[in-house]
C-alpha cells in the first residue's frame, strides 16, 4: 500500500472472525447514556466471545454501575481526565485490536464488523466510524430501529469535509491522523504498542496528538462509513470550537510538527523538531563546524542536530590542550555543548515523533534554503526517502538521505524477511535521487546571510496559505449551508406550490358553483316574472 491508499487492501464484505477486540469506555457520570451504549455493543454482529468491553470510572460520585447481565468490566481511575482515563483501560485490554469508544456513543449493530474487516487486511490500521449527533432525548431503552428515535442527525462536519476533499484520504493528504477521533476509533494494539499510550500531560488534543504519533508508526487512516453510530448530544468541539482549538494549539504545537501554521517564531526550539540532521561529530572540528553553522543559519530553523561521537570518553582529568589526542572532540563540544539545537550522544537515539532525518555525510554543508528544499520535495511528492548524490567516484558514492520516518516504519511492517529496507520504503511512499549541486551543497561552505529575511519571507507564505486555506474552508461551509437552505426553499417551493394548486382549484369550483347559483336565480326569477305577467 502507498501512502494512505488503503483501497488496495480491498477487504472482503464478510470476514472470518479471527482477531480479539477490547473496547475502551472512559465516563464520567452519565449513567444513562452508559447504558444504552452497553445495550448497543450488546446487540453487535460480531462475535461476542472475541469481544471485551472494559468501562473505567473516571471518579464519578456516586460511582458507575454496570447493569446486570452485562458482559463488560469495571475499572477504576484515580486520576482525573479522560487520556488517564483511557489509559487505565488500556492497561487492562488484551485485545488484538483496542476500540475506543465514548460513553455518550451508541453503536449500530454491524459498526464493530464493518471495523475489523480492516483489522483483518491489515496490521497497522486505524479506523473510524460515520459518528453523526442527535439533539434526540435519549430513550429509557434502546430501540431496534436506532434511525427512528436519533436521527435527523448531524454529520461530523469536519471529518466529512476532510474525507471529501482529499478523495477519502488517499490523495497524499498531509494529515491524515486528524481522522483519529476518540468517539469510534479503532487501532491496532500492536501500533498503540509502538506509539505509546496517550499523554495525559495535555488539556485537550489528546486523540490527535495520538493519532500522530500512530501515523509516526505506520499507521494506514481509514473512513469507514458503514461502521454508523450516533452521539448523543453535541461535542464540546462543536458547543466551543474557537475557545477549544485556542487551548489545544497551544499544546500541540510543541508535540505536532505537522502543524506548521503554529510554529511561525524564527527562534522558538519545539519538543519535537521538524527534521533531525544526524551527523558524524569525530571528523575534525573544521569539518564539523561549517556544515552545522550552515543548517543553523538556514531558512529551517525548526530543526535539531545530532552529533556522533565517543563523547563519555572526555573525562575531566588535566591534559595538555595541544597534546590532548582527543583535542577535536574536545573543540566540537565545547563549541555546542550549550547550543541548544545541537545534541551530543554516543548512539543514534532520535524521538520517533521527529517527522524527518537529515543524514549528512562528513565534508559537505547545505545550503540556505537547502533543507527546506528538500522538505518540499519530500512532502509535495509524499515521498519516504529523497537520496542526494553529492559525489560518484571508482570508491563509490557519497549520498545523504532525507528519510521520512512514517515511511520507514511502514516499511518495518511490511518488508519481507531479507527485503533491503529502502526496497520496501520505495513500495509504501516513494523514492527519489536529486542531485546534490542542484540543491544547494556544497564541500566548501559560503557563509550564509539573511536568514531571517529568507524566513520571514517564508513565514508569510506559509501564514498566507494557512489563510486561504482556512478562508476556503469557510466558504466551503458557506456554500453548503447555502445548498442546504436552497435545499429547504425548494422544498417550500414544491409544498407551497401543492397550496396554490389546490387553492385554485378550490377557487375555480367557487366560481362554477357560484356561476350555476347565478344561472338558477336567473332562471327562477324569469319563471317569476312571465308568471306574474300573465296574471
Amino acid at each position: 500500500m502507498r501512502g494512505n491508499d488503503y483501497r488496495v487492501l480491498g477487504p472482503p464484505e464478510h470476514v472470518t472472525p479471527e482477531l480479539t477486540v477490547s473496547v475502551v469506555i472512559p465516563a464520567y457520570g452519565g449513567q444513562d447514556k452508559l447504558d444504552l451504549v452497553l445495550q448497543g455493543l450488546a446487540r453487535q454482529t460480531y462475535p461476542a466471545e472475541l469481544t471485551e468491553i472494559i468501562v473505567v470510572d473516571n471518579g464519578t460520585s456516586p460511582p458507575l454501575r454496570l447493569p446486570q447481565g452485562t458482559a463488560a468490566r469495571l475499572v477504576v481511575c484515580g486520576k482525573p481526565g479522560r487520556a488517564c482515563a483511557r489509559n487505565a483501560g488500556l492497561a487492562e485490554a488484551t485485545g488484538d485490536v483496542i476500540f475506543w469508544l465514548d460513553s455518550d456513543v451508541v453503536l449500530t449493530p454491524g459498526a464493530i464488523e464493518a471495523h475489523m474487516r480492516w483489522h483483518h487486511a491489515a496490521p497497522y490500521a486505524v479506523v473510524t466510524g460515520s459518528l453523526r449527533f442527535t439533539g434526540a432525548e435519549p430513550p429509557a431503552e434502546l430501540p431496534h430501529d436506532l434511525e427512528a428515535v436519533f436521527e435527523p442527525a448531524e454529520p461530523h462536519a469536519w471529518i466529512v469535509d476532510l474525507v471529501e476533499r482529499t478523495d477519502g484520504l488517499t490523495a497524499n493528504p498531509q494529515r491524515p491522523f486528524s481522522l483519529h477521533v476518540g468517539g469510534a476509533t479503532s487501532v491496532n494494539a500492536r501500533l498503540i504498542a509502538a506509539a505509546g499510550p496517550m499523554d495525559d500531560d495535555l488539556i485537550l488534543g489528546q486523540d490527535t496528538e495520538l493519532g500522530y504519533r500512530l501515523a509516526q508508526a505506520g499507521a494506514v487512516f481509514v473512513p469507514e462509513p458503514r461502521a454508523r453510530a450516533y452521539h448523543l448530544g453535541p461535542t464540546m468541539r462543536m458547543r466551543d470550537k474557537q475557545p477549544i482549538d485556542r487551548v489545544s494549539h497551544a499544546f500541540v504545537a510543541d508535540r505536532i510538527p505537522a502543524y506548521r501554521w503554529l510554529r511561525g517564531h524564527p527562534a522558538r526550539r519545539w519538543k519535537i523538531p521538524y527534521v533531525t540532521v544526524v551527523m558524524d561529530g569525530t571528523v575534525g572540528y573544521d569539518t564539523v563546524r561549517p556544515a552545522v553553522d550552515a543548517l543553523l543559519a538556514g531558512t529551517v530553523p525548526d530543526l535539531s542536530v545530532l552529533l556522533l561521537g565517543p563523547w563519555e570518553r572526555l573525562g575531566g582529568e588535566r591534559r595538555a590542550p595541544l597534546k590532548d589526542p582527543d583535542l577535536e572532540l574536545v573543540l566540537v563540544r565545547g563549541h555546542y555543548e550549550h547550543e541548544h539545537q545541537v545534541r551530543l550522544a554516543s548512539a543514534e537515539k532520535i524521538d520517533p515523533a521527529v517527522p524527518f532525518v537529515l543524514r549528512l555525510p562528513p565534508g559537505w554543508a547545505p545550503g540556505e534554503d537547502t533543507v527546506a528544499h528538500l522538505l518540499d520535495l519530500a512532502r509535495d511528492e509524499g515521498l519516504g526517502l529523497v537520496n542526494v548524490l553529492l559525489r560518484e567516484s571508482a570508491d563509490g558514492v557519497v549520498a545523504a538521505r532525507l528519510e521520512r520516518t512514517s515511511a520507514f516504519a511502514r516499511a518495518r511492517i511490511v518488508a519481507a524477511p531479507g527485503e533491503d529496507l529502502d526496497d520496501a520504503v520505495d513500495t509504501v511512499s516513494g523514492v527519489s535521487w536529486v542531485e546534490g549541486e542542484t540543491c544547494g551543497f556544497t564541500a566548501e561552505p559560503v557563509p550564509p546571510t539573511g536568514r531571517r529575511a529568507a524566513y520571514k519571507a517564508r513565514v508569510e507564505a506559509q501564514t498566507e496559505a494557512a489563510r486561504r486555506a482556512a478562508e476556503n474552508e469557510r466558504l466551503r461551509a458557506q456554500v453548503a449551508k447555502w445548498k442546504e437552505e436552497a435545499g429547504r426553499w425548494r422544498k417550500s417551493t414544491v409544498e407551497l406550490r401543492r397550496e396554490v394548486g389546490a387553492l385554485r382549484r378550490r377557487i375555480a369550483a367557487a366560481n362554477r358553483a357560484q356561476q350555476s347559483l347565478r344561472v338558477m336565480v336567473s332562471t327562477t326569477m324569469r319563471r317569476a316574472l312571465r308568471k306574474r305577467l300573465r296574471g
